[in-house]
This record gives structure tokens, C-alpha cells and sequence, in this order.
């Protein structure tokens, strides 16, 4: 029995395909889909969006992205929450930001789901690192800790009340104690 060959998708026909919900990514020549969002995860996503902007938009820092495909090194990730800083943010001629970013991301934020193994999230920031990001973050909700990656692949893992990194001049204060404290909602 001859067997067809399998067509080999690449970056260029990856992103000529239709959007989905959640959200196709292409990593290391696969398709891969996020899972689709939960109660913890979509609450951490948009509070780390809030407090990343609070400290980094009135001196024109950095802007927190959540959900936004970026495309570099040949792939087409869409971390949890994005972090650029403000000169590298991607913009039209007209100054407005532009649709797609054809760049890393300063700062790159995974939160794990529910029964979602770190391999896959860490592959990610794995490659952010290689292609030009500072700091990956990778939340574990489960485990109330969160991993760090530095621009030098070095790895150390939070918990309690330890202030994680931020990227450089980001005055930006946070634990993990306090972000998973974020789940907790007054009654």
C-alpha cells in the first residue's frame, strides 16, 4: 500500500488559516490549540493585565497584551498575557498600533488550566527566551507558585510572599501569595 505524504504546514500556511476559538498556535512546525480559558485562569489573566498597565502606563513603560498572537523565530504563539515595552510596541505610519505583531514579546505570561501539563507553556517561553524576550512567567494556580525564566534560561520558582522579577524599569511589586490571593473574591 502506497502511503501519500503528509503535507508539512508552515508558518505562512499556518497563519493563511481561518482563526479559532481558543486560539492555534504554531510551535516547532505543530498546530497546537490553547485550552479554552476558566474561572481562574481568565481572572488572573486580566488582573495581571491591570496591574502590569497601572505600573507601566503613566510613564510610558510597558503595555500588557492578553491573547495576542505574536509571530517570530518561526512561530505564531499567543501567550497569556503579552508584555511590550512601550517603544517596541508595533504602530501604523499614523502612529495607531498596528494589527499584528511580527516580534516577541518583552515579557511573556502562561497560566496553566486545570489537568494542563507545563511541558507544552514551557516550550513557549522556552522559545520567547531563545528569540529576545526577558522574563517568561509561569503560573500554576494548582500550586499557588509561579516558575520565572530570565533572558539567561535561568529558572527559580516562587511562592509565598518572595517579590517576583519584572522586566527592567517596571517598578512593579507583586508575590504569588498575592496573585493567587486575587482568586479568593470578598463575599
Amino acid at each position: 500500500m502506497v502511503q501519500s505524504p503528509v503535507p508539512t504546514l508552515t508558518l505562512d500556511s499556518f497563519l493563511a488559516l481561518p482563526e479559532t476559538q481558543p486560539a492555534s498556535e504554531f510551535l516547532n512546525n505543530q498546530l497546537l490549540q490553547k485550552p479554552m480559558p476558566q474561572g481562574e485562569h481568565s481572572l488572573l489573566q486580566v488582573a495581571l493585565c491591570k496591574a502590569i498597565d497601572r505600573a507601566g502606563e503613566p510613564q510610558r513603560i510597558a503595555k500588557a497584551f492578553s491573547e495576542l498572537r505574536c509571530v517570530f523565530g518561526g512561530a505564531a504563539i499567543v501567550p497569556d498575557v503579552s508584555v511590550f515595552r512601550w517603544q517596541r510596541i508595533p504602530r501604523k505610519a499614523s502612529g495607531r498600533i498596528a494589527n499584528r505583531f511580527d516580534t516577541y514579546p518583552d515579557w511573556a505570561i502562561e497560566i496553566l488550566s486545570p489537568e494542563q501539563a507545563q511541558t507544552k507553556p514551557l516550550e513557549k517561553l522556552l522559545h520567547c527566551i531563545e528569540h529576545g524576550t526577558e522574563l517568561g512567567w509561569l503560573l500554576d494556580p494548582e500550586a499557588d507558585s509561579v516558575l520565572t525564566i530570565s533572558s539567561e534560561s535561568r529558572i527559580k520558582l516562587y511562592r509565598d510572599q518572595k517579590l517576583l522579577p519584572s522586566i527592567s524599569g517596571l517598578e512593579l511589586a507583586l508575590s504569588a501569595r498575592e496573585i493567587f490571593g486575587w482568586l479568593s473574591l470578598p463575599e
